[in-house]
């Protein structure tokens, strides 16, 4: 079904993004994976190119596009490409911008935002915690006040960006007791003294991003680095959730796709029992059903990104999006691979990268279970 999300600025955008890519970054995808990072020449590429200050005010060099359409169409294309690329510049450019750009001050945004917008500042953010998982209320680094700083104290886990991260958005306990209502946000440069990294996380897939450990031993962070309104932390993350999830959910559907194209072209070429494998009836039957899956699914999603660019996309709405993307992501690209034979579990086919890629989709962002939990809750159960 063709779509309609997109007008032409959208589209000669997708070409830039598109040709960027095949200069810049598809030639060079093994050395990310033995590096397991996004090498910094690349960052400060894509700076130039304007694609990390989507967000941002043009006054700090962004691009300020006023149109999630563009973050879409920018998630799409890292996608199609690396499910891990996508997750690296995702995080700074459609996750941390946000936070950035409506919570901190004229200050703390002159000091940050130029270099965000270049890349010569990569950012993360620190939400989970080793014993939290997606119980971000439950958090236990600490703040505490100490005349003109803050003292942070505790660690976060499954950090992307962690290893190679100059800035962290770090959410820590400022009130004790008061649950989620004595949640801070802090701006954590890299530089602070008490601040370190974990190794690189040996993860199943997404091997190209720098996923880590982050560590806080009584780092002194000034007043000046509190981001959004002491003790609303919390709040700040539920109201730029609904973003992240729908991010998520754009990347999913276009991983996806992206490799049921590639297993059609497969399948109409390998030949078995003097035939295309493709012309068997169960295989035929089976692309059928994973092209509607993805089409259905791609419909809903850009409902959901119409929904968001007009203020009116619910929490609950973003939820659906992202467990039911990442369920079907899973289940295209699962059937991809057993599509492909044999060769669908060799690393040096991209179905298997992919099939690897693909599984923490239903983990992070808040895991599936948690998305079902937030739409049954709305249900009244």
């Amino acid at each position: 079904m063709k779509r309609t999300l997109y007008n032409e600025d959208h589209e000669a955008f997708r070409v830039s993004v598109r040709g960027w890519l095949e200069r810049e970054v598809t030639p060079r995808l093994d050395e990310f994976i033995e590096a397991k990072a996004i090498p910094r020449d690349v960052w400060i590429e894509a700076g130039k190119q304007g694609f990390l200050g989507l967000e941002i005010e043009d006054e700090y060099g962004g691009s300020q596009a006023d149109d999630y359409r563009f973050n879409a169409v920018m998630s799409e294309e890292l996608s199609r490409v690396s499910a891990a690329l996508s997750s690296c510049l995702g995080i700074h450019a459609d996750i941390v911008a946000p936070y950035l750009r409506d919570l901190c001050t004229e200050e703390q945004k002159q000091r940050w935002l130029p270099a965000f917008c270049t890349g010569e500042l990569v950012t993360a953010i620190g939400m989970t915690e080793p014993s939290g998982g997606s119980d971000l209320a439950a958090l236990k680094t600490t703040a505490v006040r100490d005349g003109d700083v803050w003292v942070l104290n505790g660690s976060k886990t499954f950090i992307t960006n962690g290893y190679s991260a100059d800035l962290v958005v770090v959410a820590a306990r400022t009130t004790p007791g008061s649950g989620a209502r004595g949640i801070s946000l802090f701006g954590v440069e890299a530089t602070m003294e008490g601040f370190s990294r974990g190794r690189k996380l040996d993860k199943v897939g997404q091997t190209e991003s720098d996923t880590s450990e982050l560590f806080f031993d009584n780092v002194r962070v000034p007043t000046a680095n509190l981001i959004g309104e002491l003790d609303r932390g919390f709040i700040h993350m539920m109201e730029r959730l609904p973003q992240e999830r729908l991010g998520a959910a754009v990347s999913n559907i276009a991983h996806a796709a992206g490799i049921l194209d590639e297993t059609l072209d497969y399948i109409k070429e390998r030949k078995a029992f003097g035939q295309p494998v493709g012309s068997f009836q169960h295989n035929k039957f089976l692309a059928a059903e994973l092209v509607t899956k993805i089409e259905v699914s791609q419909a809903f999603v850009d409902q959901c990104v119409l929904a968001f660019n007009e203020g009116t996309l619910t929490a609950v709405d973003a939820a659906k999006a992202k467990w039911w993307s990442a369920e079907i992501q899973n289940d295209v690209i699962d059937a991809c691979v057993q599509l492909y034979g044999g060769y669908g579990y060799m690393n040096e086919y991209r179905v298997a990268r992919a099939w690897r890629d693909a599984r923490v989709t239903k983990i992070w962002a808040g895991s599936n279970e948690i998305m079902k939990e937030l739409i049954g809750r709305d249900l009244g159960l």
